[in-house]
């Protein structure tokens, strides 16, 4: 970079020879048939598997190398990318406000005469085309995850019990296992660990908020206040059959009171099962739909897209992208970063065998899930603290109507300072 004031002088014959220089490096690598592509994803937790199988491409296309990046808040980095018009060649993102803000402001490629579509599950290509309102695939639905009622069937087999399937049978095996001595339901919303609360609200609302309120939230047609009273309230009732300390448990001493058998069940997702695994090798559990309500069939399994794989509608290596993205979209492929991840596939004739996924993945495999509620959130609306604020309350024993209009009218008024249109 030059310094201000500073005047360098060339010469026309100077400047023809720089630019023979640089048309020469230009025509070089051309001629080689060398390039090199970057693909961008929001999860740090995934780089190193993204970059195995990045060498495992290099190998079978020796032409072309891929650089992985996954920085600290991916998806804050990618928006502010989004803003300089540097968009990268290939996304490994979630299906969420992140992606949804790149697809409508048109820099995705549009990849829905690809082959490899054709591999994706339908019940999450109809998830996408509901969250994104159309048809077009500027996403490749790729791996997902599931949040739900995780149990311990032992204990359950102990005392003869079933997973609930139903609102009145998840009271009921609460009761019975208090009678029994056994602390039924395990939570865990200490200091920054509060998320945990989203595990309950995202299994909940799906089965009780009205259909299209993450739309309609999104476009100012519809509030929380007015529409989302039956899911604060649920939230209250399960939170009430958790231990009284749930304000001071950490996400990992919960996690390690279900492993050791302290707790019989945890609302959370997939991705706390190799961590359960870390304390206890031998454990012996699974992941349900939550039975939010009686109507089983409302009960489904919250399941999103974890990552899509998109492409830059600018990139200048489209065919090299594309190849990629095929090549992640095989079989074997999909499944050495759905193993390694502890994830589900999107891809179809990808089954995750792990003995404690293998119910939600029947549920997926049928179709039986919901998109995470929060995934239409705006980025810096923290309906975390807002719900861990609503759980204090509740041990401070505020009255339930009070607790909830409270609640709700703060949500409304956070997701409106959030949801700023650019």
């Amino acid at each position: 970079m030059m310094k201000k004031g500073v005047k360098i002088a060339l010469t026309a014959a100077t400047l023809l020879v720089s630019f023979g220089l640089l048309s020469a490096c230009s025509s070089s690598g051309s001629a080689s048939g060398k390039e090199t592509i970057e693909v961008f994803s929001t999860k740090t937790e995934n780089s190193a598997t993204l970059k195995e199988l990045a060498k495992e491409f290099t190998k079978a296309n020796p032409n072309i190398t891929v650089n992985v990046t996954a920085p600290a808040d991916g998806g804050t980095v990618l928006k502010t990318r989004l803003t300089k018009n540097n968009i990268p060649d290939v996304i490994s993102g979630g299906g969420d406000a992140t992606f949804l803000q790149l697809e409508k402001a048109g820099v995705l490629l549009d990849q829905s005469s690809e082959a490899y579509v054709k591999n994706v599950q339908e019940s999450y290509m109809k998830q996408m085309a509901t969250f994104t309102g159309n048809s077009k695939v500027y996403g490749v639905p790729y791996a997902t995850n599931a949040s739900g009622l995780i149990y311990n069937k032992d204990i359950f087999d102990k005392y003869g019990l079933s997973y609930p399937k139903t609102w009145d049978e998840f009271v009921t095996v609460n009761s019975e296992l208090k009678s029994k001595g056994v602390t039924p339901l395990g939570l865990d919303f200490q200091g920054a660990d509060n998320w945990t609360t989203m595990c309950i609200w995202n299994s909940i609302a799906p089965s009780l908020q009205p259909s299209n309120f993450g739309e309609d939230r999104l476009a100012g047609k519809t509030k929380f206040d007015s529409a989302m009273t039956p899911v604060a309230q649920k939230f209250i009732d399960v939170i009430k059959m958790g231990q009284t300390n749930y304000m001071g448990t950490s996400y990992n001493d919960g996690l390690a009171a279900f492993a050791n058998g302290k707790t019989a069940m945890l609302i959370n997702g997939s991705w706390t099962i190799p961590v359960i695994r870390q304390t206890n090798k031998s454990i012996n559990f699974g992941i349900v739909p939550f039975p939010t309500t009686n109507d089983t069939s409302k009960n489904t399994l919250s399941s999103g897209v974890d990552v899509l794989l998109a492409i830059g509608k600018t990139s200048k290596h489209q065919s090299a992208d594309e190849k990629f993205v095929s090549f992640m979209m095989q079989k074997e492929n999909a499944t050495k970063y759905m193993n390694e991840q502890v994830a589900f596939s999107a891809v179809t004739g990808v089954e995750q065998t792990d003995p404690a996924m293998v119910a939600a993945s029947k549920e997926i495999a049928a179709g039986h899930v919901s998109d995470f509620p929060d995934h239409l959130y705006p980025a810096g609306f923290n309906m975390a603290s807002l719900l861990s604020g609503l759980a204090l309350n509740q041990t401070k024993g505020m009255s339930n109507s009070q607790n909830i209009s409270q609640f709700l009218k703060a949500a409304d008024q956070q997701y409106d300072t959030a949801n700023v249109k650019n």
